[in-house]
């Protein structure tokens, strides 16, 4: 779904770093803050893969494709050749060498890298009227989904079993129809999530707010409400995150109405077959990115919108307003350990900082 304007604020307050009983291999946090670091472009940035502690890739207006490989020190500029006018807003990273990037508006298109953004290769183009993607997300570094707003009724859908190298329709049976007015947000790469080896969510919003769900790697779909405003538009959910196979959490609200805080989060913990509004204090206004640092026994979930932003330390159930720079757009944990960072308005770039 095209968003006209979509700001963001982020920060973030301590992580359990327990692992299923073990020792972790790092310190106790006892804070943490942002720290603002020089992309050297003033674009809006809504893509952002975090590989590690030191290498971390971002995309946005204008054909914006950003690299970093020492931990936010200095940002590279790694622009595909021809694609100046392309809006990348989603970036799927698998190392310091070898990215995927997604174009939204019409023609969509895709493109790799294995060399560090040297060169690119496109491996995707779709000129169809009305083609526009959201999002997309990986269960591992093969295979891949890619959603986008309806055509003809059902939601558009992609995947990938070759690292984004060739990317194939799915067939219109495991397409889900769309409500009319339904769609979803490309407003962070976050509209859709994927998880162990089969699963797989996406969350729409406009005239309805609903949360689908695939075990199968997307070939059968069940949708159920969100629970989170809806009816216009601009409403409904943003950004979906699990913890696991049961815990997940939703959020989004109204971008035209910011600081309003009634329905912009959901949890679910039966894997997404209900979702409720958060039963304790719900985040501060609009939110349209959630994320967790991974892997960890009781993981502390940030969510971040252009009203500011908010923590929850129980799995989403209550959240905590925090201070931050404001402007961010999405944000990203890292696959490996506990790096994240933020990206959003005219280059802003922020990482994590543990202490």
């Amino acid at each position: 779904m095209r968003i006209l304007r979509i700001g963001a604020a982020a920060s973030f307050l301590g992580i359990a770093f327990i692992v299923s009983g073990v020792a972790p291999d790092f310190p106790p946090v006892r804070s943490v803050s942002w720290a603002v670091q020089s992309s050297g472009t003033t674009e809006s940035l809504r893509g952002l893969s975090v590989v590690d502690e030191r290498t971390a890739w971002a995309s946005g207006t204008k054909g914006t494709v950003l690299r970093t490989t020492d931990g936010g020190t200095t940002w590279t500029a790694v622009p595909v050749p021809g694609a100046e006018a392309v809006d990348f807003r989603d970036i799927e990273a698998f190392g310091a060498e070898a990215a995927v990037i997604m174009g939204v508006g019409q023609p969509a298109r895709m493109f790799r890298t294995d060399d560090g953004g040297q060169t690119w290769v496109q491996t995707y183009l779709n000129d169809a009227p009305g083609i526009f993607l959201d999002a997309m997300a990986f269960y591992d570094d093969k295979n891949g989904l890619a959603v986008g707003d309806p055509m003809d009724g059902r939601f558009f859908l992609i995947r990938t079993a070759d690292g984004g190298k060739t990317w194939m329709p799915l067939p219109p049976e495991s397409r889900p129809s769309a409500l009319d007015g339904e769609a979803a947000f490309a407003a962070s790469g976050t509209a859709l999530f994927a998880q162990g080896e089969n699963r797989a969510w996406f969350c729409t919003g406009g005239t309805v707010s609903r949360v689908w769900r695939s075990l199968d790697r997307g070939e059968r779909w069940e949708a159920v409400s969100s629970a989170l405003r809806e009816g216009t538009p601009s409403t409904g959910g943003f950004s979906v995150f699990f913890f696991n196979d049961s815990a997940g959490i939703v959020v989004g609200g109204d971008y035209r109405d910011e600081p309003a805080a009634a329905s912009s989060a959901a949890v679910s913990g039966d894997g997404g077959k209900t979702w409720t509004p958060v039963p304790g204090r719900p985040p501060g206004g609009f939110r349209e990115a959630v994320a967790a640092a991974p892997g960890t026994a009781s993981p502390t979930a940030v969510a971040v919108g252009p009203s500011g932003s908010d923590y929850s330390p129980d799995l989403g159930k209550s959240w905590t307003p925090v201070p931050g720079p404001e402007g961010f757009h999405t944000l990203c944990f890292a696959k490996k350990g506990r790096a994240a960072w933020a990206a959003g308005r005219n280059g802003l770039v922020a990482k994590l900082e543990f202490r």
